[in-house]
């Protein structure tokens, strides 16, 4: 079998099949659990038992000051219906942090073996780290890494270990003062990746975060933070999942990147988080000169989402793609999209932008393209298309551009389409499952995107396509 094939099949069943694999929550024991008054102390306690450096501690006690200032955000609805000091906030399983799958405590390598981790590590990653509720329970990387002075490791030990390298990144390519969630964020943060790689190294290999939430009313907020230096090039896979759960819990975490000049950022997610789970993604990237960062972003799972994967083009030749990817099937909302800031000349900023809606779903693309006065021969252009499976969903589109710079193209392009009954019922007619004919549908609506993915992803993204469209009677 082929790296790509095997790539392909083991991604997939450490993504989209985990609801599947992992049924219902068996929340696995905290050594300890915070909860209720989201005031400085729960902040202090938090710092204190991580043992962070004051900086950190001060920059969480800002983020809270800001958090209790700011107005919930107007295109915000349905995370207010979550009282959120009803969250469990920090919890730290009792599982200490290993290296090796053999040293985990027997009730989580059951969860990662269902997942397929340890054998995806083993064949095709160069480095992995799985987070638990709160806190990084795993963390190993290929020797050739080390060897080339990459560093990945938890984000919490990064703080310790190398303060000005992470001080001078940290909330400072997604500040705290954006809005009121990313500020609870910086207040909470916990769990998470940092991934350096030095001037000229690149790794051909992914790397690969796994992030679970473990049980009902709980609040997850990691904190990802991925530098290339000069001339460097990484890809970062971001898996998310929980079981079913009997309450709702909330994500609220962040990635921010960085690509140096002349280097090259991937950040690959695919989320399916159940659809108990209630998620706000905070993710941004900077480019400098001819450097590039690029999202693909497939959002599955969840009752409801908002992410916007953004990349401030800062440096003269700089680029970015952003490919979104949003299924709203049954009683849920997505309201994704994507924005790209101008800042230097001859930059380059694309978006595709496709969503399905079936069986009551809502859809929203909010964008936003922004060329700043002097950002000269920029370029950018936004694809939206929207296919409607039925009268009960929903998709809108809100894109905003600000153009101060008159030499600059921006165009932006928007489609929806309905369901073809004739089509469904010829595939019908051919012997095929309404279900399977409607995946069958989706992906021929989604071909597009799949011809410019790497083959690896696109095909884990048509499983997930096909799973979907497998549930029935239910919304898992």
């Amino acid at each position: 079998m082929g790296k790509p094939v095997e790539l392909r099949e083991e991604i997939f069943r450490s993504t989209e099949a985990a609801v599947e694999l992992l049924g219902h929550e068996r929340p696995y024991k905290s050594e300890v659990e915070l909860k209720g008054d989201i005031s400085p102390s729960t902040v202090e306690e938090i710092s204190r038992i991580k043992g962070e450096p004051e900086w950190m501690k001060r920059l969480r006690l800002k983020s809270l000051e800001f958090f209790h200032k700011l107005p919930m955000p107007k295109w915000v609805t349905g995370i207010e219906s979550i009282d959120l000091e009803e969250l469990v906030v920090y919890s730290k399983p009792e599982a200490q942090l290993v290296s090796s799958w053999e040293d985990l405590p027997r009730e989580l390598r059951e969860y990662y073996d269902k997942l397929g981790l340890p054998e995806l590590e083993k064949k095709l990653l160069a480095g992995l780290t799985t987070i638990y509720d709160s806190e990084t329970i795993y963390a190993k990387v290929k020797k050739h890494l080390s060897e080339k002075g990459v560093i990945v490791m938890p984000i919490e030990e990064a703080v310790k270990k190398y303060p000005d390298l992470v001080k001078e990144y940290f909330l400072k390519v997604y500040p705290y003062t954006e809005h009121k969630f990313a500020a609870l964020h910086g207040a909470l943060w916990s769990g998470g990746v940092f991934i350096y790689v030095p001037k000229g190294v690149r790794i051909p290999e992914p790397i690969e975060s796994f992030f679970l939430i473990g049980k009902s009313a709980e609040g997850q907020f990691e904190h990802s933070l991925i530098v290339a230096d000069e001339g460097a090039e990484i890809t970062w896979i971001e898996g998310c999942s929980a079981p079913r759960l009997s309450r709702f819990s909330f994500h609220d975490g962040m990635v921010e990147a960085y690509a140096h000049r002349g280097a090259k950022v991937k950040i690959v997610t695919v989320q399916n988080w159940s659809r108990d789970v209630v998620n706000l993604n905070n993710k941004r990237g900077i480019a400098e000169d001819n450097a590039r960062v690029d999202w693909v972003e497939g959002s599955i799972g969840s009752k409801i989402t908002y992410t916007y994967p953004s990349t401030v083009l800062k440096g003269d030749n700089s680029a970015t793609r952003n490919t979104v990817i949003q299924l709203a099937k049954g009683p849920v909302i997505k309201d994704t999209g994507s924005k790209a800031i101008h800042v230097g000349r001859n930059t380059k900023s694309k978006i595709i932008n496709k969503s399905v809606s079936a069986e009551g779903g809502i859809n929203t693309y909010r964008g936003i393209i922004r060329i700043a006065k002097g950002a000269k021969e920029a370029t950018s252009n936004v694809e939206c298309e929207a296919m409607i499976f039925d009268s009960k969903s929903k998709a809108y589109t809100y894109p905003h551009n600000q153009v101060d710079e008159p030499t600059a193209t921006v165009s932006h392009e928007a489609r929806t389409g309905r369901l073809s009954e004739a089509q469904l019922f010829y595939m019908q007619s051919k012997g095929i499952e309404e279900d399977e004919a409607k995946s069958l549908i989706v992906l021929g609506f989604l071909d597009e995107i799949m011809v410019d993915l790497p083959f690896e992803y696109a095909q884990v993204l048509a499983r997930v396509v096909q799973l979907e469209f497998k549930k029935l009677g239910g919304y898992g």
